[in-house]
């Protein structure tokens, strides 16, 4: 029998705000359930939706107090623990899974994961005129599009151990030339980003990640302590195009994309970020050109 003070490895703590997402998450699927679904009697006087805290710790094997704590995000709890309440509420692998990231466990990843469902890369061959990116949980590149080489710097020409579109907003010049307004993108990238570390502690990709922006741009490193999080929010930026990009004797006059992270199911956990081209003023004619 599982008990609340047993744990089969060391703890990880989850924030307060997810132990509460936890709670609510837990409870959600234990009103959905019937006594009926979990192999217990129905009776026809019950005051509550669902089933009872108590019936669930029964089945948990954990005590009706301690169940009631964890859904009021009161307590944290094992990975052992939090099973035998998963088989009890009858989550599918999905959800169980969502239910140790918000308990503040993660599979452990060690080095970069260049792998990737082939389907999206070919989403992004299909998008001739549209730049876009296939991006890992940390924001690594891990494949782009003949359209974003067209218009921005090729990340074939990284590092691979620098391929991180972060990385190089804050500490690449060329980057920066191509996005003047880069700042507000990066910040709002890396709010995104703590967001998905906190609900994946010991990631090697975030850790590495964060010593590389410290190593990159110390003097910004109010960005790297702060704990802000917040989902990345389309926007509409401006990209310069460079004389040889442009196929002209001098470049075109900054064009405006409308810039969108679409995010992709779990267990999958990447983002694509795409542009998308809006009409802009040529600069000779002041005419207005798809």
């Amino acid at each position: 029998m599982a008990t609340t003070t047993e744990t089969a490895e060391p703890l990880e703590h989850a924030t307060t705000a997810l132990r509460r997402q936890l709670g609510g998450f837990l409870r959600a699927y234990r009103e959905s359930l019937s006594p009926g679904d979990v192999g217990l009697p129905n009776t026809t006087r019950r005051r509550t939706k669902g089933l009872r805290r108590e019936e669930v710790a029964a089945l948990s094997g954990v005590s009706v107090s301690w169940y009631t704590w964890l859904e009021q995000g009161r307590v944290d709890t094992s990975r052992q623990v939090l099973a035998a309440v998963a088989r009890a509420l009858r989550l599918d692998d999905t959800a169980h899974r969502h239910a140790l990231a918000l308990a503040g466990f993660a599979p452990a990843t060690e080095g970069r994961d260049t792998s990737y469902d082939p389907n999206l890369r070919a989403m992004l061959d299909s998008w001739p005129d549209s730049p876009a990116l296939l991006l890992g949980p940390a924001l690594d590149i891990l494949a782009w599009n003949s359209a974003y080489t067209a218009l921005l710097p090729d990340p074939a020409d990284t590092p691979e151990e620098r391929r991180n579109l972060v990385l190089l907003l804050v500490g690449d010049a060329r980057h920066q030339q191509a996005l003047p307004g880069w700042e507000p993108v990066a910040i709002d990238l890396y709010r995104h980003l703590r967001t998905r570390a906190d609900r994946r502690p010991g990631d090697e990709g975030f850790r590495r990640l964060t010593e590389q922006l410290r190593s990159a741009r110390p003097d910004l490193d109010a960005w790297w302590a702060c704990r802000s999080i917040g989902d990345f929010a389309s926007r509409t930026v401006e990209i310069v195009e460079t004389a040889s990009q442009s196929g002209r004797g001098r470049g075109r006059a900054p064009r405006p994309y409308a810039m969108n992270l679409l995010l992709t199911p779990q267990p999958q956990d990447a983002a694509v970020l795409v542009l998308t081209p809006r009409p802009y003023e040529d600069e000779a004619d002041g005419s207005t050109v798809a």
